[in-house]
């Protein structure tokens, strides 16, 4: 790697850490993280990645911007620019945006192969990152679309990252060498959020109102805390809960919601109410990316150190 490439990742690692720190705050505080961190993140990101791969020709530089561009959109609302017109084919557009985007980088390997002056490596980390990231969205693993842009963001900003600060053991480098530092941190995110419901269960356990399984996914609250809870209501269930929470789009819709749902509560004389909490993802992932710069892939270190 040259100097101005390790500027650059390190340049990189500082804008991942600081902007990350900055989304869990929020996510902590209002269960949002701003689109306009994102975009910023984003197009910083693909500027800086210029760096890396412009030593090695138009095509490596050509693919960068191509593949940049690819994740940049995933952040800016242009179909709402677009109209009526974005509403009706902005779907079948980034569809063929991304059969598009696949075929080129997949023809361009079969042409030329992989390497600096070829496919740059970081061009198929952040292509391998962001179907990763869609395929987990779509499939509900990855519940908001910010959790999905984040992970994306990690990806653009550090496609790889095989030597973490704190180097692994030998046997662990050649696993950290071929996963995107994406895949390591979501993994990270995975492992570090196994404590949530331990925590959960602990505090059921305490307040003498452990119920099996459900003691580790929930607890009760007073109904008149509900408004200022981020939580799912459980038990009893509110209408069509789970429908109506899949169109809420905002923190103040969520309240607004569960100031709904408390006043419907109270009027049938309900005083406590069975709720799940609302996991700030983003802090979790933010852990998951601190872990990712320090010690790479923690469910390999642990694996492989038994």
């Amino acid at each position: 790697m040259t100097d101005m490439a390790t500027y650059a990742l390190y340049a990189d690692l500082v804008l991942l850490l600081g902007g990350f720190a900055y989304a869990a705050v929020s996510d902590f505080r209002d269960r949002e993280v701003p689109d306009g961190l994102w975009q910023i993140l984003g197009v910083v990101g693909f500027l800086v990645g210029f760096v890396a791969v412009v030593p090695g020709g138009v095509l490596p530089t050509f693919l960068w911007a191509v593949i940049g561009l690819f994740v940049l959109q995933h952040l800016f609302a242009w179909d709402v620019a677009l109209g009526d017109w974005g509403d009706r084919y902005a779907d079948f557009l980034e569809l063929g945006a991304y059969v598009g985007v696949v075929a080129l980088v997949a023809v361009a390997v079969a042409r030329v192969g992989v390497g600096p002056s070829a496919v740059p490596v970081p061009v198929l980390a952040v292509l391998v990152t962001v179907l990763f990231a869609r395929g987990l969205f779509e499939a509900g693993i990855l519940f908001g679309g910010a959790d999905a842009k984040a992970l994306m963001i990690v990806g653009l900003l550090v496609p790889m990252l095989p030597t973490p600060l704190i180097a692994p053991p030998g046997s662990i480098a050649p696993v950290t060498v071929i996963l995107p530092f994406a895949v390591n941190v979501l993994m990270n995110t995975a492992l570090l959020g196994v404590v949530v419901p331990v925590i959960i269960a602990v505090r059921n356990v305490r307040a003498r109102e452990f119920r099996g399984l459900s003691g580790f996914v929930g607890y009760t609250i007073p109904v008149d805390d509900l408004p200022r809870k981020y939580v799912w209501v459980r038990d009893p269930m509110f209408g069509a809960a789970r429908e109506e929470e899949k169109a809420i789009e905002t923190s103040e819709d969520d309240r607004r919601r569960r100031k709904e749902i408390a006043e419907d509560l109270r009027s049938k004389g309900v005083t406590r109410v069975w709720v799940t909490p609302q996991i700030p993802f983003i802090v979790v992932m933010a852990a998951g990316v601190v872990a990712g710069v320090l010690a790479g892939n923690l469910l390999f270190d642990l694996l492989f150190s038994l």
